[in-house]
């Protein structure tokens, strides 16, 4: 199956988060990635599954990289551990730290907007951790 054959993932929203977000999983360093529940419950997405591959798209809206997803778990925030977050791939040192910038990025504009509301980040929000590994760079 080619790459246009495949559902698409776009990382965050197109610019330098985007960008080094893909670079990290063309590095190695990512493996896995974050999703809140309530974005794919708004957008009326079923929960991605174990097996599936995307293409990940770039900023510009290319394939940059195909993944496969190992293991997809949906988990309240407070079940993060720091082996998840390492393998996260953006240099988080600690939970405390992987979890400011989630609450920041699901609490931003551009999420607000998409949800109609600003959530409710805590220890009982629901994310969708993913596991992934990569199939074929492009």
């Amino acid at each position: 199956m080619g790459h246009e054959d495949l559902p698409t993932l776009e990382l965050a929203f197109p610019g330098p988060e985007r960008d080094r977000g893909v670079e990290a999983i063309l590095s190695g360093s990512k493996t896995a990635l974050t999703g809140l529940l309530e974005i794919y419950e708004h957008a009326g997405e079923a929960v991605p599954q174990a097996g599936q591959r995307f293409s990940v798209l770039d900023s510009q809206g290319r394939p940059a990289v195909t993944i496969e997803l190992v293991d997809v778990r949906v988990v309240p925030m407070k079940e993060i551990d720091d082996d998840y977050v390492r393998a996260e791939g953006r240099g988080y040192s600690d939970v405390a730290q992987w979890r400011k910038a989630h609450q920041d990025f699901f609490r931003s504009e551009g999420v607000s907007e998409f949800l109609g509301h600003t959530p409710v980040i805590d220890d009982e929000t629901l994310v969708v951790a993913e596991r992934f590994r990569v199939v074929e760079p492009v």
